[in-house]
């Protein structure tokens, strides 16, 4: 008798179930053993599946420090897609970082700014070149968006590229420093008011030029 196929539907609520676990496994084994003591194999046994059923998500345990940036940078690049063409091109690149910031906050935000200690270093080289990379590819999209014949057209687009990209990272730095220092975290909002300030340095300098 013929092995019934799963609808479709169904296998990707499994595969996405699966996907959790092994993030919930990796998080707990992290804060209990440490990053360097757990293994794939550790990490694979606690959300019961296979070795090779982990790699089929992820390409090794360092994958899970920053599960979903690939994810936002991506979301990032849709909501921009998805901006009117006559938005100026920074408060385009704001607002999509700030649509994106949204399905991720509770989760991926939240983790870069509360990694596991004790990985921090890894982390944070991991954050930086996901970083680096994107700030190419938003150049690219950003240049896309100026008017034609812009003066330096490529320039301009890794300003604004880099200057967004650089207030997200601003605010991730200053709540990992004032959760250090035991003040309050700023929470979602802090994204909000950091886009608020670029916003606003970049509407003086349309003024006096």
């Amino acid at each position: 008798m013929p092995r019934e196929i799963a609808p479709a539907g169904l296998r990707e609520r499994k595969k996405e179930e699966t996907r959790q676990r092994l993030l919930e496994g990796a998080a707990h084994l992290f804060k209990e053993r440490g990053f360097e003591a757990t293994t794939v194999a550790d990490i694979a046994a606690y959300a019961n599946v296979s070795v090779r059923t982990f790699f089929r998500y992820f390409e090794g345990k360092e994958a899970l420090l920053l599960p979903d940036s690939v994810g936002i940078f991506a979301y990032v690049e849709d909501a921009l897609a998805r901006r009117p063409a006559d938005e100026a091109p920074l408060d385009a690149v704001c607002n999509a970082l700030l649509e994106a910031a949204e399905p991720f906050a509770a989760s991926t935000l939240t983790a870069l700014s509360h990694p596991v200690q004790g990985i921090e270093n890894v982390v944070t080289a991991r954050l930086v070149q996901a970083f680096s990379d994107f700030e190419e590819r938003l150049t690219v999209l950003v240049e896309r968006r100026l008017p034609p014949r812009t003066p330096d057209a490529d320039l301009t687009a890794a300003v604004i590229a880099c200057a967004a990209l650089s207030a997200v990272r601003a605010v991730l730095r200053t709540r990992r420093a004032r959760r250090a220092s035991g003040l309050t975290d700023t929470g979602p909002e802090a994204l909000h008011k950091a886009l608020a300030t670029l916003r606003a340095i970049g509407s003086a300098d349309r003024r006096t030029s």
